[in-house]
């Protein structure tokens, strides 16, 4: 059970905002709430359901629903909006509807003049509507509707004093339209032997008529004649025709929006599309969009690996810290702390100083950093959905649907959020398999930025061989995967948003807000990590596990032994285990072949004890546990090929 299945907001007042995924919902719900999501350009970021009470009246209580293209669902994050709307006592919704893809937006509209439930429709992203030649009459739409329609810009706050008195002033809409006498009669019948809902009965019918598996639970209380009577009803309907009842249901409601689209909206030709629009359209191409796909990772290594592992890791550990802050704090705590043990726990080899505040400060922060900055100027430009365009036919091989790439993608975020965001995928299928990429070889930024930092002082050919590896070893798991795990998968749709000019106001909150994550989640685990390996090494288990992991470590992976700690404490955190790495690298323990041999073990290796859990949350102890034993191997075995294989040819790196 999920936490959105009971109530996700205790107030006395509360209202929802609801829409398509990419329409502006958690910018408008930042407005409302003043508290701030990470807001992303493309759909998929909003999975959890975020509250928040209102700041211009602390009574009111709001709900950032997940994005939903349709309130039948098929995902997991289309039932949870679904099941709000159905459990919740709402006192309102606020519909974001894309004022450039109207059609989209009133597909969920129509659904909510069904249910019954009051509302009002935010027409958000006007700006970039009117830029592409697109007009839409508000008026005329409230007033077809009955429904009010409020106009705004959330990126720039415009509207939003309007829409915040309009909040309290939803209503039921007296809009209404009619199905075939097959479906209406069914729903009808229907109607007669379902239980009162927050939902009107008719729209609970016809959501069985479509049916909807996930109202099952729902059904519980009706007895099995009841239910056995609603299938009987579903299958006459069905009788009728030859497509299934949800494909004629969603038909007609199309129908309807073509309509009102007629009568509300209009275009004029644009002559010429301005450069921006010229570059979404180059950076989709199957041919042109390459340049463009290979220019911005190189744009990013660069950025990342050479300006922030370089140029910022050689200031803040070989200025800062190892010139000032750890021989400051080396002849303080001689002088004041007597006790060698001490003095050791704290700037020993393994002490929380020297090590854990050496590694996740000096060498980590700036590469996680620089790397939060780019990816959040690839997110405010609306490049990921068209990277996402570009590698859709290559996912397809791995039995995925293209909006898997969205996770993968997040992944080299957060691995762990990565994995929750896989809700939005359609089938059982595809998340199993998305969640095992991601802990398999997807690096979360953090290690990307040790592993970039790493190889970016080394050659070309060496981050070649470390990317072929991880890319060759996931495209093979994956491929295999889709021919072991039973399902299939859903086509690709995505609207993909304007190129922007990423503002620098975005940039500044979401880099912000990703390092006070990093500051409150990661260097505590740093500072674990340490304290385990210190402890592990005054008792000489270290030394043991060393001695005992040799064949493998040293033996199959030909690393030093010193590297078994870095493995240990890697299931901490894979970021940690790669600074560990990074250390020996820097000390010259370990030479070209070796580096590249552990950086592709260590990205593959077990996921982190965070991604651990939220596995075993989202798909079960047992799917977790495979993974982990399935994973464990495939990384030693994928490093100790890869050793044989560089050091047989004498591969020069």
């Amino acid at each position: 059970m999920h936490n959105h299945e009971k109530e996700v907001l205790r107030t006395d007042k509360k209202i929802a905002i609801l829409g398509n995924p990419n329409v502006g919902k958690s910018v408008i719900f930042g407005l409302l709430t003043g508290k701030y999501v990470m807001v992303s350009n493309y759909p998929g970021t909003t999975v959890e359901v975020t509250t928040g009470h209102a700041n211009f009246d602390k009574e009111l209580g709001i709900i950032d629903t997940p994005g939903v293209n349709n309130l039948i669902p098929m995902s997991e994050d289309e039932r949870v909006t679904r099941d709000i709307l159905l459990n919740e006592d709402l006192d309102g919704l606020v519909q974001v509807i894309d004022a450039k893809n109207l059609r989209r937006g009133l597909l969920i509209t129509l659904q909510l003049c069904e249910m019954g439930l009051p509302f009002l429709i935010d027409l958000n992203m006007g700006d970039e509507a009117r830029s592409r030649g697109m007009y839409v009459d508000s008026k005329r739409l409230g007033d077809i509707l009955g429904v009010r329609v409020v106009e705004t810009v959330a990126t720039s706050r415009k509207g939003i004093s309007k829409l915040v008195k309009s909040t309290t002033k939803t209503k039921k809409s007296h809009f209404s339209f009619r199905y075939s006498p097959e479906i209406e009669e069914g729903a009808k019948k229907i109607a007669e032997l379902i239980p009162e809902a927050r939902i009107g009965k008719r729209s609970m019918a016809l959501m069985l008529l479509s049916g909807d598996e996930s109202l099952k639970p729902w059904l519980a209380s009706l007895d099995a004649e009841a239910i056995k009577k609603i299938e009987q009803i579903r299958d006459r309907a069905q009788a009728s025709y030859s497509q299934p009842l949800n494909y004629v249901i969603t038909k007609r409601r199309l129908e309807e929006v073509h309509r009102i689209v007629k009568q509300t909206e209009s275009r004029e030709e644009k002559k010429a599309g301005s450069i921006l629009e010229s570059f979404g359209r180059l950076a989709v191409h199957p041919i042109k969009g390459i340049p463009i796909l290979m220019a911005v990772l190189l744009l990013v290594y660069w950025f990342v690996g050479v300006f922030g592992a370089g140029t910022l890791v050689d200031f803040f550990e070989g200025v800062i810290f190892n010139e000032y802050i750890n021989p400051t704090s080396t002849g303080i705590i001689e002088r004041l702390i007597p006790s060698k043990l001490a003095q050791d726990f704290l700037i020993g080899d393994y002490g929380i100083i020297t090590m854990a505040l050496t590694y996740s400060v000096a060498i980590i922060l700036p590469i996680v950093g620089t790397f939060f900055i780019a990816f959040g100027i690839l997110e405010d430009s609306g490049y990921l959905p068209r990277l996402a365009v570009m590698v859709n036919r290559i996912f397809k091989i791995l039995g995925l649907n293209g909006k898997a790439v969205l996770p993968m993608i997040l992944g080299l975020g957060c691995v762990t959020m990565a994995t929750l965001t896989a809700r939005t995928l359609e089938t059982k299928k595809e998340r199993i398999i998305v969640t095992l990429l991601l802990a398999l070889g997807v690096p979360c930024s953090a290690q990307l930025g040790v592993i970039l930092g790493l190889l970016g002082g080394l050659s070309g050919a060496a981050l070649a061989v470390w990317a072929g590896s991880v890319v060759t070893t996931l495209f093979v798991v994956g491929f295999l995967a889709s021919k072991v795990i039973p399902g299939g998968s859903y086509d690709f749709i995505m609207e993909l948003p304007p190129i922007r000019v990423p503002k620098l106001s975005n940039i500044l909150i979401k880099t912000a807000t990703r390092v006070e994550w990093y500051l409150k989640e990661a260097v505590p685990l740093f500072i674990l990590g340490t304290i385990v390996l210190f402890t592990l090494d005054i008792t000489g288990i270290l030394g043991g596990i060393e001695i005992a992991a040799s064949p493998l470590i040293v033996g199959v992976l030909g690393l030093p032994a010193q590297a078994t700690g870095a493995f240990l404490i890697g299931f901490l955190r894979r970021d940690y285990g790669a600074a560990g790495l990074f250390a020996l690298a820097s000390a010259g323990l370990m030479d070209t072949t070796q580096i590249v041999v552990s950086m592709v073990t260590i990205t593959l290796f077990m996921p982190c004890i965070a991604n651990l859990f939220i596995i075993i949350k989202e798909r079960g102890w047992k799917t977790a546990a495979g993974m982990v034993a399935f994973i464990f191997p495939t990384a030693f075995i994928v490093g100790g090929i890869l050793n044989f294989i560089l050091r047989y040819f004498e591969v020069m790196l």
